[in-house]
């Protein structure tokens, strides 16, 4: 076992007992590339790429890599995959030393901390120039409620704030008990007196904060994140603490680490900086170091990780025969997630595969972890294989159901259609909503490309590349043209546009596939064309 970033003495012992280590830290890529093709695991932290050229060098000796911590953008998962090599990671060590430095950034921003130590060191005495406020009675917007910022929020209460949370995954059940009232991101920025980020750093979330943001948000509000830097558009909080929208902001993690000398945000008077020391407690790297060696030996008995973050690999013939039925499910689970509307979460999910097939002769196991892989991936950091899918679904409590209907015909195709429920959910596109009452996302695999071919209960066929708009409309002469014309203005190119009715002249869902994503502009002028009742964007 070769590692390659400094390691807890805890963690490393637990190694030599089962394997000799190597200890050889600061290696150029070059170095690390030699030693490799000796090692059957790799151990780093955020300092160290494990590229391509890592694994390729390894000539497939390599078995696992860990990376003690949570973040694994410093390893090329599809490199890893692709050689066979097992990816770990270790999630839950680091929990109460960020909730805890959370916290500490809270009550130091409050009460300029920092500030009045800086002004003390420089000779003054300045009692009148850091006057803070108080945390009781403060309404705290924890946004991101998974293990950090439930604990943050935790203790929060303990100070004596009303806390608040957004986080579309989250347990109304588990936020209750801790005394946490779920709310939706809207009001929940509207309504903080401070906001702590805990959210993963994905497409979703990449400045989530931003102008627009901003601007919701009540005069005066004091933001910390001890998540990722890049969650925050780091030049609009410059204006908004230019501007007195935002009072003051405590960071620990910043868009390009380390950030530059000059860096306004860094420099500005009313924020507090620290240089992303998240988890840089004695407990949780020890914490981290044991959980990481743990993982390691166990990939190395031939055990699954329940914190793997990418797939084995799968037996040439059955990813063949699958692959456009796996990317289907991934995209049916997308779709149904980015339907759901409020704030009670998705918790139940039923899937039905139609098949001509026995049911022994199909193994979904691949495609229900794709389905959740979907559901999941859009709004959080975790990456969803074969290995952890289970894992994680039952993590965020999350149940699937499967059902197989099987149907006549040629048992050659492996599957007819995957349909994807949601239930006991809100839906952002009414239409999408079946007659008993769940959201309903259906698709089939044609000439080998995933299409979605019904939406609630209204037949649809567009082929599932690029992304989607669905409008519901009362069917009528000239709409497509209407809504083609405000796309083409926009030099948005469409490749597939259906319509699914009820009756003519009646209800109809209009599903049209676009190669880019339209400007918010021409978005809204499709919702003004007085047919359409409603409409909504899916990125795929």
């Amino acid at each position: 076992v070769l590692v390659a970033e400094k390691l807890g003495e805890a963690g490393l012992t637990l190694l030599k007992e089962f394997a000799n280590v190597d200890c050889s830290y600061s290696l150029s890529p070059e170095e690390l590339c030699t030693k490799i093709s000796l090692c059957d695991a790799l151990i780093v932290r955020s300092g160290t790429k494990v590229s391509r050229e890592v694994f390729e060098s390894a000539g497939g000796r390599l078995k696992v890599v860990g990376r003690a911590g949570v973040g694994i953008d410093n390893v090329d998962l599809a490199a890893a995959t692709e050689h066979g090599c097992l990816v770990v990671n270790a999630p839950t060590a680091n929990t109460v030393a960020a909730a805890e430095h959370g916290i500490a950034l809270l009550a130091a921003m409050a009460r300029n901390v920092a500030q009045a130590d800086a002004s003390m060191k420089a000779g003054k005495w300045q009692r009148n120039k850091y006057v803070g406020v108080s945390l009781v009675g403060k309404t705290l917007a924890v946004l991101g409620f998974g293990k950090v910022g439930s604990e943050v929020a935790r203790r929060a209460k303990g100070l004596g704030m009303h806390v608040i949370a957004h986080d579309p995954y989250a347990s109304a059940d588990r936020a209750r008990a801790i005394g946490v009232e779920l709310v939706n991101f809207e009001e929940a920025i509207s309504t903080a007196d401070f906001i702590s980020l805990h959210m993963p750093l994905t497409a979703a979330t990449n400045k989530m904060l931003n102008d627009e943001t901003f601007a919701k948000m009540k005069k005066g509000v004091r933001i910390v994140n001890v998540a990722r830097g890049g969650v925050i558009d780091e030049e609009a909080l410059v204006r908004a603490l230019d501007a007195g929208i935002v009072a003051q902001a405590a960071l620990d993690v910043f868009t390009e680490e380390p950030p530059k000398q000059d860096s306004k945000l860094v420099q500005h008077e009313r924020v507090t900086v620290t240089p992303h020391l998240g988890a840089s407690t004695i407990e949780a790297q020890e914490g981290v170091a044991i959980e990481i060696a743990e993982a390691v030996v166990g990939a190395l008995k031939g055990e699954l990780a329940a914190t793997a973050v990418n797939a084995p690999m799968v037996p040439a013939e059955v990813l063949t025969e699958l692959k456009p039925y796996v990317e289907l499910a991934e995209k049916l689970g997308r779709l149904a997630v980015q339907l759901v509307a409020g704030v009670s979460g998705v918790k139940n999910v039923k899937v039905s595969y139609a098949s001509c097939r026995a049911p022994d002769d199909l193994d979904t196991r691949l495609l229900r972890a794709m389905i959740t892989k979907g559901l999941i991936e859009p709004i959080s950091s975790v990456y969803v294989n074969l290995v952890n899918a289970d894992y994680t679904a039952k993590q965020r409590g999350l149940r699937i159901t499967e059902e197989r209907i099987v149907i006549d015909g040629s048992s050659e195709c492996p599957l007819e259609s995957i349909q994807v429920q949601i239930a006991n959910v809100e839906s952002k596109f009414a239409g999408a909503i079946s007659e008993s009452g769940e959201i309903k996302v259906e698709g089939q695999v044609k000439d080998g490309i995933p299409h979605l071919t019904k939406v609630g209960s209204f037949e649809v066929d567009v082929s599932l590349e690029g992304s989607i708009i669905l409008c519901r409309q009362v069917d009528q002469p000239g709409l497509i043209g209407k809504v083609g014309s405000i796309l083409g203005q926009e030099n948005v190119n469409v490749s597939f546009m259906s319509v699914g009715r009820i009756a003519p002249r009646k209800q109809a869902v209009m599903a049209i596939g676009v190669d880019d994503q339209p400007s918010k502009g021409s978005l809204q002028r499709i919702g003004e064309v007085p047919a359409i009742e409603e409409f909504v964007f899916l990125k795929l």
